[in-house]
């Protein structure tokens, strides 16, 4: 199976093909924001590489979070287009799955643990694989306690926070992308945004060019 996954959610850009766990077009770079200025490129480039065209594709994986709303909402959007355009399926994966899979290969008992700041984590439990966990937004000190009751491998860019080692995973690895790009039904997995909290942008109390409110006795 050939598949085009893409990842915007964190703090990277990536496209890539992927053939029967072999890459055949890469394209990825660190970046905190500005994804949607590279991603049409970084795709269709990726895809160039590859050879064979859009044509050749079977699949499409896409992260779905948690991670930035912004970058979400770019990964979700491109690869829902593009899907609808091919007529292929798209897969939603979600990044802590992902980045427990780039940092186990699928084996052990991860943790996976994503900075969310105001004395938070994203957090969800993995054992060979597979969830062991619901994936949560918990304080710190939720989190410490629940990684104290044994040996985690903890990787994410929280794994200091909860007392871990630096983790060399901080946004998934483009091969982890594609394994489960391939083994998760897109029927069960669809490319919707995983959100485990509201975002920190608040809606404007009144319209642009709308007068401000008198205050009664000013």
């Amino acid at each position: 199976m050939r598949v085009l996954v893409i990842d915007t959610a964190l703090d990277a850009c990536t496209a890539a093909v992927f053939e029967e766990g072999r890459a055949l077009g890469l394209r990825s770079e660190v970046m905190a924001r500005g994804h949607s200025e590279r991603l049409g490129g970084f795709v269709r480039d990726a895809v160039a590489e590859a050879g064979g065209g859009f044509e050749a594709l079977d699949r499409i994986g896409v992260t779905v979070g948690p991670g930035s709303f912004t970058g979400l909402r770019v990964g979700l959007a491109f690869a829902q287009g593009l899907g609808a355009a091919l007529g292929l399926p798209v897969v939603g994966i979600s990044t802590l799955a992902a980045l427990a899979r780039s940092a186990d290969g699928g084996q052990g008992t991860t943790a996976a643990v994503i900075d969310a700041r105001r004395g938070q984590v994203y957090l969800q439990l993995f054992e060979t694989g597979h969830p062991a966990s619901e994936p949560e937004a918990v304080s710190l000190e939720d989190a410490i306690a629940r990684l104290a009751d044994r040996s985690w491998r903890i990787t994410g860019s929280g794994a200091t926070l909860v007392g871990g080692e630096v983790s060399t995973v901080t946004a998934p690895d483009p091969a982890a992308l594609a394994a489960l790009t391939v083994a998760l039904d897109p029927a069960i997995h669809p490319p919707r945004p995983l959100y485990l909290r509201a975002p920190d942008a608040t809606p404007p109390t009144r319209l642009p060019g709308q007068a401000r409110p008198v205050v009664s006795g000013a």
